[in-house]
């Protein structure tokens, strides 16, 4: 059972949860990016590579027997803040496409680069299941 946190007086945050307070199995996914499951990637865009980083997310998640509704906690990093501004409203789009209504405690990070070169972002995913 997952609980969503928001002290009283503050106000709801947009795209994601201030807190989550959660009881059951842990799953912990490692840092996913934009690229298909064989290693190549097929889109060079922002929303493109947020798309397949959240399908490889959720990929290893079902592994566990996880689906969206049991993350509780991601870590975005992007390497850069004003591509992902840009691109608010296609990941918008995408993560209600994917994910639904459901926002986990989250944090963006810009990053001066990560490990795959042609990467846009990276996301750590920690999941609860009942």
């Amino acid at each position: 059972m997952n609980r969503v946190l928001l002290p009283e007086g503050w106000p709801r945050p947009k795209g994601y949860s201030n807190g989550v307070e959660a009881t059951g199995r842990m799953v912990f996914v490692a840092g996913q990016i934009g690229w298909r499951p064989e290693g190549e990637f097929f889109e060079t865009d922002f929303a493109g590579q947020f798309r397949q980083t959240i399908e490889n997310t959720l990929a290893v998640l079902a592994e566990a027997g996880a689906g969206p509704e049991h993350i509780v906690r991601m870590t975005w990093y992007v390497v850069e803040k004003q591509e992902y501004l840009a691109a608010l409203r296609e990941i918008g789009s995408i993560w209600r496409d994917l994910i639904g209504p459901h926002y986990p405690a989250m944090a963006v990070v810009e990053v001066k680069g990560l490990i795959e070169d042609a990467a846009r972002i990276e996301i750590e995913t920690t999941a609860v299941v009942s």
